[in-house]
């Protein structure tokens, strides 16, 4: 077993070399120390650690190693005296006792780092300790990389950083492909799905989400279709994945909850990788059988295999990453690697062992121990040392913190060379429109973030939606009584001109079971709606209104369309008739007709809103989309110029809604939303006025032809199959420019706060 530092990689000079005074020993050991957490397995000579035989792989039960279960339960005693710690406060803490928790701040300032966060300052640490990148792709001047669990897309960008300022590698060729849960995928779930989509914006054509657009690498399908998506590259000399579940619910066993997905990385590592290649695999724990079949398969595949803690990683937590080099090639795992293909999924490490305990080598196992023992001690240092602190700190020990903080960022500047890279050498410098990354980047992403202790957050799982809402942050927007009706001040001002229509595209993926995040809503109000709409007695359909809430009447709505509309005279100077094309009830809309002056309606039927059994769909329900669709086509088939609409919309939480949307964007001079809106009308109502027909004309070929999708689609539904649906027709880099996101997120946050007030009341 080797305790060393793996083999170092030699950069070029710094250009900004920062002038500090030498650390004193006791400085310079603890530093040393921060940067040294790495073992690494050592083979013997013998080839005794070999690929077992792929019939015995998948056949047996896994088996528990008593001295591995007896860290595993050491460690979650420890760790079990934090239940009762308010997380946030607990985070503050371990920030601030986090000897490596100033080097975010000081790479930020001295490198221009592109999504500087930890997860960047982690891969470039990786970099800088081994070498990753296979000689013969620099020595060739091409190199490729496949990323999969990527998003934010940090460790691409850390990477990009990386070849661009090392002396090494700044003229090499560079191809990278990502994989990711789709952020835009309305049935990807909160707590599984990062939604920062900064990079992800700017790049979408080298992110790979899957036939079925959901981006999950645990389907088999994918696999192969990632195969193929990267076929254009020569080689492939480097696979990182860095992936994880949210386990804050159940962190005992967070080990255990993500062996499935390692094993799939893994597997997709092997797939893809060329004979030189490099993997990088974060882990936590190792203690369980699945892990110590994981690791050995890694050992007899690749030449070296090491196990790191970077010093940017928090101490007190159990990640590690593991760095395999020099991939020995397909050839030797091909007919295991077929086997673990067959099995591909959510359930690979779940069913059987991979291998029997019998076919571990004893050296193995007492190797994998002492690596488990190592940063297990590591941890319960760490832990040990915050919560005696957390009782309280002298000035003497947080000076000396804050002084080896100090010490440990400026080492990681001048250990790793970290230069300042222009924003032009970023890689999202080829933006679509600046627009674009600020709206990525501006709107909150709705993640699920921890509060309170452990046991509180069990504790909160136990109450009533409704109770949940009142001690959350929104309790008290949502109880507040409606005094003016919303969407007004909130105006989309058209024609939109820069859409590149002809360029727009249908994407069909797998079908929503349900809207569980949407990039146009705050998803923490997207979770309360839906949890009170799981409530089976709740009937939202039919929420009394609230008396003391202002509910606006038809009659304000119609004499706001009076006014935004430019009545123009004809030849003889007689006013002209502006036209307003009403999808509604005409008992809700039609009995204050008389006093409208040259505002004309016309009333047609109004799209059919979900019904009971898939309320948590939303506006994701197919054949709503569609008559929803057919709206929109038959207004943009019969308006007259300057003519006005009004279509009450359920929510736009869905690309495809949120596409409509733009559509009349693009057709309207001014577009604006009324919620709550008059009685009788369920959602809100756009208010879409100055129609143009000009724009329309070009819209209207891309519209049927969305329609005539939607058709087929629904017509393989009749017939008992319904496993695919229209997601998306217009390239999610135009819907998340200008103020369109904005716009929705205003709108789709008032129709969510209605609803649960509603809800709430009844």
């Amino acid at each position: 077993m080797s305790s060393g530092n793996g083999t170092r990689r030699k950069v070029g000079k710094q250009q900004h070399f920062i002038n500090m005074v030498a650390f004193d020993p006791e400085t310079q050991s603890e530093i040393q120390g921060l940067f040294s957490k790495v073992r690494t397995y050592v083979k013997p000579s013998n080839g005794e650690w070999c690929i077992p035989d792929p019939n015995v792989a998948l056949r047996h039960s896994a088996e528990e190693h008593c001295r591995l279960q007896a860290l595993k339960v050491s460690l979650n005693t420890v760790k079990n005296q934090l239940s009762d710690k308010n997380v946030q406060v607990w985070h503050q803490h371990t920030n601030s006792t986090n000897r490596a928790g100033k080097v975010i701040a000081a790479v930020r300032s001295a490198a221009n780092a592109e999504i500087c966060t930890q997860a960047w300052c982690k891969f470039f640490e990786i970099l800088g300790v081994f070498s990753l990148l296979p000689e013969e792709a620099l020595q060739n001047g091409e190199l490729n990389t496949v990323h999969l669990c990527e998003a934010p897309g940090a460790f691409i960008t850390a990477l990009n950083h990386y070849i661009k300022t090392s002396e090494s590698t700044r003229y090499c060729d560079w191809s990278w492909a990502a994989n990711t849960l789709n952020p835009y995928h309305e049935a990807n779930g909160g707590s599984t799905t990062i939604a920062d989509d900064r990079l992800i914006a700017n790049t979408l054509p080298w992110w790979f989400f899957g036939s079925d657009n959901t981006g999950n690498i645990m389907i088999q399908k994918h696999l192969l279709e990632l195969q193929a998506f990267v076929a254009n590259m020569h080689r492939v000399d480097l696979v990182t994945a860095d992936g994880s579940f949210d386990c804050q619910e159940n962190p005992d066993e967070q080990e255990a909850l993500v062996a499935s997905l390692h094993y799939c990385e893994a597997t997709a590592a092997l797939l893809l990788l060329s004979p030189g290649g490099s993997f990088v695999l974060k882990m936590f724990t190792l203690y369980e059988h699945s892990s110590i079949c994981l690791l050995y398969l890694l050992n007899c595949c690749f030449r070296s295999v090491n196990v790191f803690k970077p010093a940017t990683s928090k101490a007190g937590n159990s990640e590690v990453y593991v760095v395999c080099l020099n991939y020995d090639g397909k050839e030797a795992v091909r007919p295991l690697l077929s086997k673990l293909i067959r099995n591909y999924g959510p359930h690979l490490a779940d069913r059987e062992a991979l291998f029997p305990n019998s076919l571990i080598p004893e050296l193995f196992l007492k190797q994998h121990e002492e690596v488990c023992s190592y940063f297990h001690a590591q941890q319960v240092e760490t832990i040990t040392e915050n919560l005696r602190l957390f009782e309280g700190m002298s000035t003497e020990q947080r000076e000396r913190l804050d002084y080896i903080r100090d010490c440990t960022a400026q080492e990681y500047l001048q250990r790793f060379q970290v230069s300042f890279l222009p924003r032009s050498r970023w890689i999202s410098r080829h933006m679509v429109s600046p627009a674009c990354c600020s709206v990525s980047a501006g709107r909150p992403l709705g993640q699920k973030k921890q509060t309170a202790s452990f046991n509180e957050r069990r504790e909160l799982q136990t109450l009533s939606w409704r109770e949940r809402i009142e001690r959350g942050c929104h309790a008290t927007w949502i109880q507040k009584h409606c005094t003016e009706a919303s969407g007004t001040g909130c105006m989309l001002e058209g024609p939109l001109s820069r859409c590149h229509v002809d360029s727009w595209y249908v994407i069909v993926g797998a079908a929503l079971t349900a809207v569980r995040n949407s990039p146009f809503c705050e998803g923490g109000l997207l979770n309360h709606l839906n949890e009170a709409l799981m409530d089976t007695a709740v009937d939202w359909t039919r929420a009394p209104p609230c008396n003391s809430c202002h509910v606006l009447c038809a009659a304000s709505i119609l004499s706001d369309v009076a006014g935004l509309c430019n009545l123009t005279a004809d030849g003889d100077g007689n006013k002209k008739k502006t036209r307003c094309l009403v999808f509604g009830s005409r008992s809700v809309w039609g009995e204050c007709e008389s006093g409208l002056g040259d505002l004309v309606l016309t009333f047609s039927s109004e799209p059919l809103f979900p019904q009971r059994g898939c309320i948590t769909l939303h506006d994701g329900e197919p054949l709503y989309q569609q008559q929803l669709l057919g709206c929109v086509v038959y207004s943009l088939q019969t308006l007259n110029s300057g003519d006005a609409l009004l279509l009450p919309v359920l929510s736009a939480l869905t690309r495809v809604t949120a596409a409509v949307v733009l559509c009349l964007h693009v057709c309207f001079h001014s577009v604006t939303f009324r919620c709550p809106p008059p009685s009788g009308v369920a959602g809100t109502v756009l208010v879409c006025v100055g129609f143009c027909p000009e724009a329309a004309a070009r819209m209207l070929p891309v519209l049927t032809n969305v329609q005539s999708c939607m058709g087929q689609l629904r017509g393989e539904e009749d017939s008992g199959k319904r496993d695919s649906q229209v997601l998306q027709f217009v390239p999610m880099e135009e819907m998340l420019t200008g103020g369109l996101t904005d716009f929705l997120w205003t709108m789709n946050s008032e129709i969510i706060k209605q609803k649960l007030h509603l809800l709430m009341q009844s």
